[in-house]
């Protein structure tokens, strides 16, 4: 039978290892297509694709089980668990990975993109810049259809030209970034605030106006701290909690 096949990943040794190889296989199992496999790998198999012991892999796979995203069947093997709730919270230790799961697994809409002035918000993050490249996309909850974030990607043009919308409505910016791109993405600054629903908001999210949401911002930037890509997301309030865990 054939397996499912996770992406790959490039281990922080700060970081703990258990939790790094989960979230990679998270973000592959949420941003799967739907004629991918349901059957994953056995733990030595997963363990030798991620380069680590077999103890580690069994820790990622605990985490997954514990979370719903997975069954795992004694003699028969383990297997994702299609009709998963998608919206979980994610815990952020700091790995690009947890950013890139987090943004997984929901059905995506391209409502809008193109060349766009940089604005005086954005002038801090592209000061060389006038124009840059932006995409607008809508996030529904692949079981319900009910709208959960919008989001507003701000690219720069050069990497804009090689960025496919068919990978952006499977995958993330981020993940589209550096696994289809190519970039090495070094650092992702992130700011949550809470606000009030504005006109825009309340209607794609189906939100009373003015009732809170959480406004996500993500700057993603490369090795040398030039900035790739500014992520302004505006998550439903109801749906999404951040936690974030700093290691000593």
């Amino acid at each position: 039978m054939t397996s499912f096949a996770p992406d790959s990943i490039v281990l922080n040794r700060k970081l703990p290892l258990w939790y790094q190889v989960s979230q990679s296989l998270r973000a592959s199992i949420l941003g799967r297509s739907p004629e991918d496999p349901l059957r994953l790998p056995t733990e030595e198999q997963l363990a030798g694709h991620y380069g680590v012991s077999v103890l580690t892999m069994r820790q990622a796979l605990k985490e997954l089980e514990d979370e719903g995203l997975i069954t795992r069947h004694r003699r028969r093997g383990t297997f994702i668990e299609p009709s998963a709730q998608r919206g979980a919270p994610v815990r952020l230790l700091g790995s690009v990975d947890a950013i890139v799961a987090q943004q997984s697994g929901m059905t995506t809409e391209l409502l809008n993109h193109g060349t766009v002035p940089v604005s005086a918000d954005l002038a801090e993050y592209f000061p060389e810049l006038t124009e840059v490249t932006m995409y607008h996309r809508l996030r529904s909850d692949e079981k319900t259809g009910e709208p959960t974030n919008h989001a507003r990607n701000y690219v720069r043009p050069e990497l804009a030209e090689r960025i496919s919308l068919d990978d952006l409505a499977r995958w993330p910016m981020t993940k589209v970034l550096r696994d289809v791109v190519g970039m090495r993405i070094s650092r992702i600054t992130d700011t949550v605030e809470a606000r009030l629903a504005d006109p825009e908001t309340a209607r794609l999210l189906q939100v009373p106006l003015l009732s809170p949401i959480l406004r996500y911002t993500g700057v993603a930037c490369g090795d040398s701290g030039q900035v790739l890509d500014v992520a302004v997301i505006q998550y439903r309030g109801d749906r999404f909690s951040f936690t974030v865990t700093l290691e000593a």
